[in-house]
């Protein structure tokens, strides 16, 4: 099963679900909207559903009475007033309107339109909840990199501690609502489970604090049994900040919206044939595993986003030899390009040797080519300049030719083989031998004295060294960061991974930090350089066999081993087909989403949420574990991130991410009091309308579609956001339709 397709199924049902008389029909959307769609359908998918124009809600359009809208639209209250006002004072944009939010609406939102005077031309009402971003088959995120600052920075001062604690609930609250969807579009009411650790207190902002206590101190003074039964209530308020870690927050108030969603849908979820066993949903957050973002990793995937230019995980910049030169070129590695989702996961080694064996096998399936195979990746560039005739295979085999080398380039340049080494001693504890590393100073000193290790690799050595000592005193992290030459910025990200629960200072007489849960090793045949592999594979191990921890991992509400869950709460089992419209009891113009078809793949689900941030090691242990467990594991974040970006963050953390890429002024102090979900919706995803127009409108025009050729837009994005289809079959269009097949969907 792809998430990707699952997501991709349901617009597509959405939209086909739309069949007007006339069989044409406009799809109106935001910006929002537009990129969620754009996430996982191409210009192509949209045609052949009978779309014959795509308009941008926040531009002027000219009416259409002739056609029926399909609105897709993010459930904010400038969405809901741009609806009414398209069939109010005497309009009619379209001849009706099917609306589809792609997140729940709120039921003062759905009285406002259905007191408004365009209820009569409403024709459906659905809530798609499919608002969060699929990145891969297996992986999502909700595309919220500055979690990181709300979750981890220290407040500055006394009076910072409420008003940063209010944002992070609004961000926890924002992040749990894009959690639940991805359950729903999985037909999954999981059990819940989330992490509490067990060597330190709730970090940032949840840290225990006066002014974020409910209660008032119980008071002082009586011991005796009825006086401290009385008061035991009070008392339980006031210490149970104490225990509210980031991802328990969140894991109740996913419980909450899930349960909330059971209420309106009786029949969520819907059974599946063949029968799918309940899934599990589980929480946890960056500060269980400090020691997987910062290693260097050599599997493909994880070592080309450390080590290369890659932006977002996905767009590669690189340049490609031919027979007259060089060309500049842009790729994007997602999940379409099959040579990409081979090799992803392999060893480095592996993935270069597979692409040889792969490139030759090329060039003796196509008869036109004479002379022997590549020997190495030096003949294999030469080969692929001579191939111009087979362009789309000579584009992918370029591709990961020239990523393969750039790694394997810089693997070499900053002696990676002793940084790794040194890296893997200091994570696993052991050498590769399985013996305990006695001579770890003398081989990591002269790494941080050289000149050929960049700092970057240096900040990343010192902080696993630390995490391995369980902290170090004060005089001996000084002369580390001497040795190094490391820049304050550079010492700040070491020193601030305290705020992620690490012991970075170790007093003689200090005892070892006990952790519950660690990285166990592993049996597998494995590379010296890889032999650390992400505590997540033990937690997602250690659940599978039953044997996780349940006091560092409790659940929510019911466990698998409590029985059969109350009617009112839980179904029987669930199923894949996507979930019915809230609003389902609701006047008969509210129709039932239809399936996006059942899966074949029957297997259990563990779903996974890394609040913080996911690196790829644990991206690729969720396809592996998929495999060697026989479940579906699918993992999502707040974003994924690399080591250099892990780093960075550090190094302003304490600052509350000032100068950084996600927060470059800071993570921002609510003045105002707490605000609604509703709230929260309208300021992300405010968008202007567009200007009012410059010069009068043209005359009318027999074709009303052809004057929306040169429509003004809010920004270039949405610049010429109209598309005709089949025009030839179309007799209302004309030649203004054939116009309009640029520029389809852009942003």
């Amino acid at each position: 099963m792809s998430l990707i397709n699952t997501v991709k199924s349901k617009f597509l049902a959405a939209i086909r679900s739309v069949n007007p008389p006339a069989r044409w029909k406009i799809l109106v959307v935001d910006e929002h909207s537009q990129r969620l769609v754009n996430a996982v359908l191409k210009q192509f998918d949209i045609l052949e559903e009978n779309v014959t124009l795509i308009e941008t809600i926040t531009t002027h359009r000219d009416p259409q009475p002739q056609f029926e809208a399909m609105y897709l639209l993010m459930s904010t209250s400038q969405n809901v007033d741009r609806i009414i006002r398209d069939f109010s004072n005497g309009n009619q944009q379209y001849a009706a309107a099917h609306l589809f939010f792609v997140d729940a609406l709120p039921e003062q939102l759905f009285e406002r339109l259905t007191s408004s005077p365009a209820e009569p031309y409403l024709k459906a009402l659905q809530e798609l909840c499919i608002n969060f971003w699929p990145l891969e088959q297996q992986a999502f995120t909700v595309r919220n990199p500055g979690a990181f600052f709300n979750i981890y920075s220290p407040p500055r001062s006394e009076t910072s501690y409420k008003p940063m604690h209010d944002r992070l609930h609004e961000e926890l609250r924002f992040m749990s609502r894009m959690i639940s969807n991805v359950c729903i579009t999985l037909n999954e009411l999981p059990f819940i489970r989330y992490y509490v650790p067990s060597h330190h207190e709730p970090l940032g902002p949840l840290k225990p604090h006066a002014s974020t206590r409910p209660a008032p101190p119980p008071p002082e003074g009586s011991s005796r049994w009825r006086t401290n039964l009385a008061r035991g209530q009070d008392a339980r308020a006031y210490e149970s900040v104490e225990g509210d870690y980031v991802a328990k927050v969140l894991a109740f108030m996913v419980q909450q919206n899930l349960d909330d969603y059971k209420k309106a849908n009786s029949d969520f979820p819907k059974p599946s044939d063949p029968p799918r066993p309940r899934g599990t949903l589980i929480i946890t957050d960056r500060s269980m595993d400090t020691v997987a973002p910062l290693l260097h990793e050599f599997t493909y995937q994880a070592m080309a986003n450390d080590l290369l230019p890659i932006e977002d995980g996905t767009s590669y910049r690189y340049k490609f030899q031919t027979q007259v030169g060089y060309e500049d070129k842009v790729a994007t590695l997602v999940d379409t390009d099959s040579v990409w989702t081979e090799l992803r996961h392999m060893h480095m080694r592996e993935a270069i040797d597979k692409l040889m064996a792969d490139f030759n096998q090329f060039l003796q399936d196509n008869a036109g080519f004479k002379g022997e195979g590549a020997a190495n990746l030096n003949d294999m560039k030469d080969m692929l300049a001579n191939l111009p005739q087979y362009q789309e295979q000579r584009d992918k085999f370029s591709l990961h030719l020239n990523m393969a080398q750039e790694c394997m380039s810089i693997f070499e340049r900053d002696k990676l083989p002793a940084v790794a080494t040194v890296e893997q001693n200091c994570a696993t504890g052991v050498t590769a031998d399985g013996k305990v590393p006695k001579t770890l100073v003398e081989e990591m000193v002269p790494l941080l004295d050289s000149r050929d290790v960049v700092n970057m690799n240096k900040v990343r050595i010192i902080a696993l060294y630390i995490q391995h000592r369980d902290g170090v005193s004060d005089e001996d992290r000084r002369r580390l960061y001497q040795h190094a030459r490391l820049t304050m910025h550079e010492q700040d990200a070491v020193n601030s991974l305290v705020h992620l629960g690490v012991r970075i200072t170790k007093q003689v007489g200090d005892k070892d930090t006990k952790k519950k849960i660690k990285q166990k090793p592993s049996n597998e045949e494995e590379y010296e350089l890889s032999r650390y592999k992400p505590v997540l594979r033990t937690v997602l191990e250690d659940h599978v066999a039953n044997k996780l921890d349940v006091t560092v991992f409790p659940y929510v509400k019911d466990s698998p081993s409590a029985g059969p869950a109350t009617p009112s709460l839980r179904a029987a089992s669930p199923a894949v087909q996507p979930a019915v419209s809230l609003r389902s009891q609701k006047p008969s113009w509210h129709k039932a989403t239809r399936g996006a078809g059942t899966q074949n793949d029957s297997r259990q689900r563990v779903l996974v949420f890394v609040a913080g941030g996911m690196t790829y090691s644990e991206m690729r242990e969720a396809y592996l574990l998929s495999k060697s467990l026989n479940k579906e594991v699918i993992i999502g974040s707040t974003h994924a991130l690399t080591p250099t970006e892990f780093v960075r963050d550090l190094m302003v953390l304490e600052l509350g991410g000032i100068g950084s890429k996600a927060l470059p002024n800071g993570v921002p102090e609510l003045s105002e009091p707490v605000r609604s979900l509703q709230e929260i919706y309208d300021q992300r995803f405010y968008s202007k309308d567009a200007p009012p127009r410059q010069r009068a409108a043209p005359a009318p025009s027999p074709q009303p579609s052809s004057g929306r050729l040169h429509r003004p837009s809010p920004a270039p994005s949405n610049a010429g956001s109209s598309v005709s289809v089949n025009s030839s079959n179309y007799s209302n269009s004309g030649e203004g339709e054939k116009k309009k097949k640029r520029g389809f969907l852009r942003f």
